[in-house]
């Protein structure tokens, strides 16, 4: 399959390897990709320049954000929450039209510093945003609940966690899960409607706090009865 991913940062790079690896065609989309190759510094998040990634994964194509979307047969979107929708808007909404877009991103507010609020809750929230942007787009919100080096490696944990589906498409929704079942995760929990991604949203404040009790990232959710 050929994967559009929007989103330079570690996300977008963990999905990209993990993608690569296992033989689908990705590129990985950034505003101005000339630009994003003459940075040598890290980014606001700690992550080292793109193009040193790229010298060691060179399967992995870095392009503009809608040369990305419109190659791809599915598009993931590893952005800030910030910035996503812009990032979609320059993506294009006909590169989107009739496609899957995996939505990977929180609301993070970080103006007031570590640790981030979230712009949007409750009565809303980002991957409704999204869908409402994109009507034509068949959005599915999940990923979002736990570390980038799990999203693809759920086997890293020492037993078997949960990973999160919401999306109106139930079409779309069969084709993350095939997707994720790949990739060994076992409980994949469908949620239901796009509507359902308020909960896993709002569920990033608690995971920053188990983060800090735990003092890393390598945990996850898991539903028990």
């Amino acid at each position: 399959m050929n994967i559009g991913i929007l989103g330079t940062g570690s996300v977008g790079r963990a999905l990209a390897e993990g993608l690569s690896h296992v033989g689908h065609q990705v590129q990985i989309g950034t505003r101005d990709p000339d630009t994003t190759l003459a940075r040598t510094q890290p980014d606001r998040f700690g992550n080292p320049a793109i193009s040193a990634w790229l010298a060691d994964h060179s399967e992995v194509r870095l392009v503009g954000f809608s040369e990305a979307a419109a190659a791809a047969d599915l598009v993931v979107n590893a952005t800030s929450g910030d910035v996503s929708l812009l990032a979609l808007e320059a993506a294009g909404a006909d590169n989107l039209r009739g496609k899957v877009l995996i939505d990977v991103s929180n609301p993070l507010d970080f103006s007031a510093g570590f640790p981030p609020t979230l712009f949007v809750k409750d009565t809303d929230s980002l991957g409704e945003r999204i869908q409402r942007s994109f009507p034509e787009t068949m959005v599915v919100k999940t990923l979002n609940t736990m570390n980038a080096g799990l999203m693809l490696n759920p086997g890293r944990l020492s037993a078997p966690s949960a990973v999160f589906v919401s999306g109106d498409s139930p079409d779309a929704k069969q084709t993350v899960t095939d997707l994720l079942a790949t990739f060994g995760w076992e409980q994949i929990v469908d949620l239901g409607g796009i509507a359902t991604a308020r909960g896993v949203e709002m569920l990033m404040p608690m995971w920053l706090q188990v983060m800090n009790v735990q003092g890393g990232p390598e945990f996850n959710w898991a539903i028990v009865t």
